[in-house]
């Protein structure tokens, strides 16, 4: 669901309950940062055009878990950086541009280890710079899809941050280059070489599709999720 917002008081978010009015306006950062929270709504901005989504199904959530794990075994192997996942703040533009992917990947570094290399102390504060992420994940779901793919998309390709679309209902992952105007599509394995580690992430896509998709339809289960 994407929201052109006419919020401008915290007493309107408050009755809106996450449905900005639909006139068109230019949000910014720090505008997005002091909405009301509301339990399972997600709020970004990019190019001050206000995002709004709504809690993600049970479909979505299992790509996501699958993803985070692999890619974290794979990173604590190679030590090629930390993933997290949403909700995180990641600026692109102090001014007009926050997001939040479904995964990311920031490098080594951005987490002090402890006295042996082995224990995370400190985690970086929530505005992170864009060019510093190592990877952005979305997971495509019909009530986001449209804008992960025609504003979230181009937004970190602009920040020269690589980026999968993950598509649970095409069984495929899309990998977004900066600087590409098309993606490698793939449906049965998908590699990723960043920086560092000599060897390269590898993922099962078919094997992942088929695991997310033993679940129910979770549009038939939860009306109005992603």
């Amino acid at each position: 669901m994407v929201a052109h917002g006419g919020l401008r008081t915290r007493a309107e978010a408050e009755q809106t309950m996450g449905m900005p009015n639909t006139a068109q306006r230019y949000w910014t950062v720090d505008e997005v940062w002091a909405l009301p929270d509301e339990p399972g709504v997600r709020y970004e901005v990019v190019d001050g055009e206000l995002l709004v989504s709504p809690s993600p199904a049970l479909r979505h959530q299992l790509a996501v878990t699958e993803l985070v794990g692999e890619l974290r075994a794979y990173c604590k192997r190679t030590e090629a950086g930390v993933v997290l996942t949403a909700p995180y703040d990641v600026v692109l533009d102090r001014v007009d541009t926050l997001v939040q992917p479904d995964v990311l990947v920031l490098p080594p570094d951005a987490v002090r280890s402890g006295a042996h290399g082995a224990e995370a102390e400190e985690l970086p504060e929530s505005e992170v710079p864009g060019p510093a992420l190592l990877l952005a994940v979305e997971v495509l779901s019909p009530g986001t899809a449209r804008q992960d793919r025609l504003r979230k998309r181009p937004r970190y390709q602009r920040a020269a941050i690589p980026v999968w679309l993950v598509d649970l209902d095409g069984c495929v992952i899309e990998q977004w280059a900066p600087g590409s105007d098309r993606p490698v599509v793939c449906i049965e394995t998908m590699e990723w070489a960043p920086a560092g580690p000599a060897e390269p992430f590898r993922l099962d896509v078919a094997a992942l599709m088929a695991l997310v998709h033993r679940v129910p339809n979770p549009t038939k289960l939860h009306v109005g999720r992603r």
